[in-house]
């Protein structure tokens, strides 16, 4: 059996919170308690990605769209400070283009496509709709599922009256 400091050898995260990690999936089916683990870690690595993104999957699987959307946003702002993105669309989806082969601007896409998701299943369809636009541009591969969510969210209703 692999212990933990193994297990999750890819988290740069330091032991303790690496352990808290731990303890959250050995505790998935108990909600309550695993996230109790979850929160304990990022208010003790709050701007960690590796932690971020965990949260961010325990919240969006666990149904906690308004903490996975936190999670997600708080991703994209690390990413875009790190790498000095721009904020303006225009600015930024050529650099988005160039580079999405990249870790970070994998991660940022990634993220950005979650958290259009997560607004769509909030209900905020027309700022969802822009984000799975933006994104379904730039990923002409169809990886981060920025396609399907818009091809849902732009399909023209169903007529009900047809048999």
């Amino acid at each position: 059996m692999l212990v933990a400091e193994e297990r999750y050898s890819w988290y740069q995260v330091p032991a303790d919170v690496k352990n808290l990690l731990k303890l959250a999936a050995d505790n998935w089916d108990n909600t309550a308690i695993a996230e109790k683990y979850i929160n304990e870690a990022l208010a003790k690595s709050p701007e960690n990605i590796d932690v971020l993104v965990t949260a961010y999957r325990f919240f969006f699987y666990k149904n906690k769209f308004p903490q996975a959307l936190e999670a997600a946003k708080k991703v994209i702002d690390i990413v875009k400070e790190t790498e000095k993105l721009p904020d303006d669309w225009q600015e930024l989806k050529p650099i988005l283009m160039n580079r999405q082969n990249e870790q970070l601007i994998r991660l940022y896409l990634s993220a950005y496509a979650g958290y259009g998701f997560i607004l769509a299943r909030l209900g905020q369809l027309e700022p969802a709709k822009e984000i799975a636009a933006r994104v379904k541009e730039i990923d002409v591969k169809k990886e981060f599922g920025a396609s399907v969510v818009f091809d849902i969210l732009t399909r023209p209703p169903e007529d009900e009256d047809e048999d």
